[in-house]
């Protein structure tokens, strides 16, 4: 699916944002093809791979799930999906695709538990939302780079495009903030190639996959409160990196409360930067 380019001036449209959704579920068929095949199978499309969806095998409740490519794998790559450790660490990360009015209830709720968080922008988000974007950076949270328009980075073939991808997100940070942003990366959809890497470790980038996430995007059928809590409580595991959607009325609502539950299973949260 081809994704024109949205200039930072121009009003989110309904076709974008049903674009990005359907974005957010083909990044999440790979993590659920990911928890039905075997350790091996999962191993198979690791970081050598020409194109893969990132995915996640959960082999035991409360350990860290097995990724499409290793920790180590990821590592030359300046890459992470997870922390390899066995401290009770957690490590929050928000995609942000447009804003529909949940971003300020979890800026509330991390702010009451001082719990810092990466909120991974698209072009638009950061152009229509200011002064969400200054009260990120003044309460400690890091606004990372989700890209300007959300494609699919690995077929994109050359430097040079896959730096203006990035490049316009930062230009526009900097117009807002007055500070350089800082070169943490989300590939649009979880879709990841051995090119994509190389290219975002040479432009000074660390890349960020996730080992946690759910279906939270869909705006019309938003998961039921309780059973987001179960469901994430019951696969939390040291050294996670969350991902969740800043889009999700779910989300906004059960925030407070999820990262009490953490918090009372002997969780901190810490920021990607000690990555």
């Amino acid at each position: 699916m081809h994704l024109k380019y949205i200039s930072s001036t121009r009003i989110f449209s309904s076709r974008f944002t049903k674009i990005f959704l359907l974005f957010c579920a083909c990044a999440f068929i790979g993590s659920s093809i990911g928890k039905i095949v075997s350790h091996n199978t999962a191993r198979q499309t690791d970081a050598s791979a020409q194109s893969s969806n990132w995915g996640l095998s959960f082999q035991e409740e409360g350990k860290r799930p097995v990724g499409n490519a290793t920790i180590e794998e990821l590592a030359q790559y300046n890459a992470f999906f997870a922390e390899d450790t066995e401290e009770k660490k957690i490590y929050l990360t928000f995609d942000a695709g447009f804003e529909n009015g949940n971003t300020p209830a979890i800026l509330d709720a991390l702010k009451k538990h001082q719990a810092p968080a990466t909120f991974f922008v698209v072009g638009n988000f950061i152009s229509e939302n200011k002064d969400l974007i200054k009260r990120m950076e003044t309460e400690g949270h890091i606004v990372g780079n989700h890209t300007m328009t959300h494609p699919d980075m690995s077929k994109i073939s050359t430097k040079e495009s896959f730096q203006k991808e990035l490049s316009d997100v930062e230009k526009i940070y900097r117009e807002i903030t007055g500070k350089e942003m800082t070169k943490f990366y989300r590939p649009p959809q979880g879709i990841y190639s051995t090119q994509n890497l190389s290219m975002a470790r040479e432009l000074g980038y660390h890349t960020f996959f996730w080992s946690l996430a759910y279906v939270d995007w869909y705006q019309d059928n938003q998961p039921d409160p309780q059973e987001a809590i179960a469901k994430l409580t019951k696969r939390i595991h040291p050294g996670a990196i969350v991902l969740l959607h800043s889009t999700s009325s779910t989300n906004a609502q059960i925030l407070d409360e999820l990262l009490d539950k953490w918090e009372e299973m002997g969780y901190s949260f810490h920021s990607l930067n000690e990555l």
